[in-house]
């Protein structure tokens, strides 16, 4: 299974790709950790990004997708992969599909904004010992303490609402578009995520039992 795993940040994208690749034994691809491999490996491509990103630049896409070719072509993907996180933009998908990078599947994961904001906006950790609470669905027993040692929960700077609505504006403006991409070769799928996290794997299970 060579897949692409699609969702706004909040939507479990993460734990399902976590699942998948327990499931299929097969790897989760992310841009971040190929870079940094590829950088620590010292390969042509590694350098190359290494030198713009040293200048405080972008890395060009087709470095990007080197780099994750690369990374594709190792033993351990000789199964499949989940690419997490890639591509983001219509036109990394196009130079994806000029390289000749197989995709079988591309499962795209949908929750409204709305509930991502009330997900990620009610996340609660605790400064003192690191554990994590939820105002909804793993509330503290006093507000704003934490159960364990007692410490102050906080919300982290990348859950305040405002900064929540921004992640998602960028990802409908960048990456939704490629949902048009993929369906145009029928590759794409889509799943609701539902209240519950077994609900929701239950569905992605049903995409994936489709495709063996």
């Amino acid at each position: 299974m060579k897949m692409i795993l699609f969702g706004a940040p909040g939507a479990g994208k993460g734990t399902q790709a976590e699942r998948i690749s327990d499931r299929l034994q097969i790897p989760i691809i992310g841009t971040g950790m190929a870079l940094r491999e590829a950088i620590a490996q010292g390969t042509p491509n590694g350098l190359e990004a290494k030198s713009y990103m040293d200048g405080g630049h972008l890395v060009p896409d087709e470095i990007v997708i080197g780099i994750i070719k690369d990374r594709l072509a190792q033993p351990d993907c000789q199964k499949g992969f989940i690419l997490d996180g890639f591509p983001r933009t219509v036109a990394q998908a196009k130079a994806l599909d000029a390289m000749g990078v197989p995709i079988d599947l591309v499962l795209d994961i949908e929750v409204s904004d709305e509930d991502i904001e009330r997900r990620m906006t009610g996340r609660r950790i605790c400064g003192k010992c690191g554990a994590s609470y939820h105002l909804i669905y793993n509330p503290s027993e006093k507000e704003g303490v934490c159960d364990r040692c007692g410490g102050e929960l906080t919300i982290r700077s990348d859950d305040k609402p405002e900064t929540v609505r921004e992640r998602l504006r960028v990802y409908h403006e960048q990456t939704e578009p490629l949902k048009g991409h993929y369906a145009e070769s029928g590759k794409l799928r889509t799943v609701i995520g539902q209240e519950e996290l077994a609900d929701t794997s239950r569905l992605v299970d049903e995409v994936l039992e489709a495709y063996r």
